[in-house]
Order: C-alpha cells, then structure tokens, then sequence
C-alpha cells in the first residue's frame, strides 16, 4: 500500500491539545488547512521534546541564516481554542522530524506514523513512496513560536508535583517514596 503523506503548507492551525482530565489525558496534535483537519496520537513527553527542540531550531535559524524569528509568539499567532471536535486520530506518532526550508523561510514538521520496522531517516522529510504515513507542516517562525509556547503549556497543565518526591499528584491520593509511603498525622495537644 501506497504511503500516505498529508501536507499542510499554509495550516490555519497546528496545535497541540489532550483529551480528558489530568493523570488520564490522551495528547494530539492538530493541523487544519480550510476544511481539513487531521489529528494525529502521541506521548506527552514527545509533545514536550518537540516543543523544546522548535525553540532551538529557531533560535538556531536566526543565528545561522540571520532570518526574522519573534523571540515570542505574535499576539495574532496565540492559538488558545480546544481541539476541533471529532478528534479523530490519523495514526500514532512514532517518529518526528523537523527542518528549515530556506527557500519559503518555513519550519517544516514531520511526524510519522509508529511502525514495526526501524524508520530508514532517508523516509523523513522526503517524498519516497515507501515507508510509513505522515503529516507534514510548514510553519511561518511565529507559528512555530506560537505552538511551541501552547505546547509547553499544555503539558505543564498536567497534575501538580509532590513537593518531596516530584511526582505527579493525585486527586485521590499519593504515596510519597520519601515518606516511606505513610501519611503523617496531626494530632491535637491536650
């Protein structure tokens, strides 16, 4: 079967977003080119990496090219909307890639679809007929700036850390490792 490549060179959107509640969120990213929309499933410690690294490669970009980059999110950049609703998942996200095209002044985002096989890095960011379904997006340096921002917020909209332990919080309950796993209580002096 023919490898399916889904290209969006002007997106009105690309954002990253969860569904459900904190502890038990799914994470996607979401790309929209007039009335197309395409979702695609991943870790939230991908959704962190790949904000973290656009933050670099832009950086990088100004640096090395001398190319106008925001050092934030243009105020008509800032993407604050929930998903488009269905949210119906493309495929998981196995492999991501990420480019600068000089020739648009773009950043170019690929995510690949999770396979069996080990993904050939020839298959990033090229054409080949063979090898697993993606998404590709150009973003302009303000939409790149603008989705990494969201990004980085949404994952840090998860559950609060322990104090002692760093790990995540839950509403009914945590068992502290650096409490030997016991609850102190207070008791009133008579």
């Amino acid at each position: 079967m023919a490898r399916v490549i889904h290209v969006f060179r002007r997106p009105d959107r690309f954002v990253a977003g969860t569904v459900g509640q904190p502890g038990d969120r799914v994470f996607y990213l979401q790309a929209t080119e007039a009335a197309r929309t395409v979702s695609v499933l991943l870790e939230k410690q991908q959704v962190a990496v790949l904000a973290e690294r656009l933050g670099a490669l832009l950086d990088e970009v100004r640096q090395r090219f001398g190319a106008e980059v925001p050092s934030t999110a243009p105020e008509e950049e800032v993407d604050t909307g929930p998903l488009e609703v269905p949210v119906d998942e493309e495929f998981r996200v196995g492999t991501m890639g990420l480019g600068w095209d000089a020739e648009s002044s773009a950043v170019v985002v690929e995510l690949l679809a999770i396979t069996e096989e080990e993904v050939d890095e020839s298959v990033v960011l090229d054409d080949t007929e063979e090898g697993p379904d993606a998404v590709r997006v150009f973003l302009t340096p303000g939409q790149a700036r603008a989705f990494a921002e969201r990004a980085e917020r949404v994952v840090a909209a998860g559950r609060r850390p322990c104090p002692l332990c760093a790990e995540p919080l839950d509403p009914a309950g945590h068992i502290c490792p650096r409490q030997n796993g016991y609850r102190r209580v207070e008791t009133e002096a008579s």
